[in-house]
């Protein structure tokens, strides 16, 4: 049997999945305004392997949402996973954080734009096909009332910024998809299976997340 351990921290989300065979069999995630995962990453990996009945040596490869997304929760979520597959000596997978997010939406046709808030207007996007074909790269890009005017076809928006894009992306073929907010390690599962097979790993040593942006630190007020 091929497990393997997938996990989603990107967003406030902080999701572990483990799937056998591309299905999941197993999630435990929750989402938190203060960001949890330092805290419950490893406790939801440890229950995960427990309740399975199995044992970290079955696992063959450990799966990480790649980002873009949250610095914090990217840098959590890649440590931990080079970690097991350093120590287990199984491959590292990375998956695309919007890929991830966009798979949730199953609709027959037009598009699918998956976006992840990055403060004020601006998000993570891309766009993909209903079979997940990737249309555009992925931007950081200021949303305006003049974003994606130029697709005639339904648009079908997912993600965490529905409220604030909503207020400026009007046209008849947008639509938005409240009920999916954030990516989650479940719907790794697939996408994760899908590179094993064709030996799609990453490089433990060099791997590092898809940051998109430089992380910028800055100094308290106070």
């Amino acid at each position: 049997m091929s497990y393997i351990l997938n996990i989603e921290t990107a967003t406030k989300n902080c999701s572990v999945a483990l799937a056998r065979e591309g299905k999941t069999i197993l999630c435990k995630e929750i989402a938190e305004e203060g960001y949890s995962h330092a805290e419950r990453l490893h406790v939801f990996i440890e229950e995960i392997i427990a309740e399975a009945g199995i044992t970290v040596n079955d696992l063959v490869a450990i799966a990480v949402s790649q980002g873009p997304g949250s610095y914090t929760g990217l840098r959590i979520g890649v440590s931990a996973a080079k970690g097991l597959s350093y120590a287990l000596d199984i491959p590292l997978i990375a998956v695309d954080t919007l890929k991830t997010l966009a798979s949730q939406a199953v609709v027959s046709n037009g598009l699918i734009i998956p976006m992840i808030d990055a403060r004020r207007m601006e998000v993570y996007s891309a766009i993909f096909t209903p079979n997940l074909e990737r249309k555009r790269a992925i931007l950081a890009e200021i949303i305006t009332e003049d974003s994606f005017n130029d697709i005639e076809e339904t648009v079908y928006f997912v993600g965490d910024c529905s409220e604030k894009c909503k207020t400026v992306l009007t046209k008849e073929n947008f639509i938005f998809l409240d009920e999916i907010k954030y990516p989650s390690a479940k719907e790794m599962s697939l996408l994760s299976f899908e590179k094993y097979k064709t030996g799609d790993t990453a490089d433990v040593a060099y791997f590092e997340p898809y940051y998109l942006k430089d992380f910028m630190i800055t100094t308290s007020k106070k």
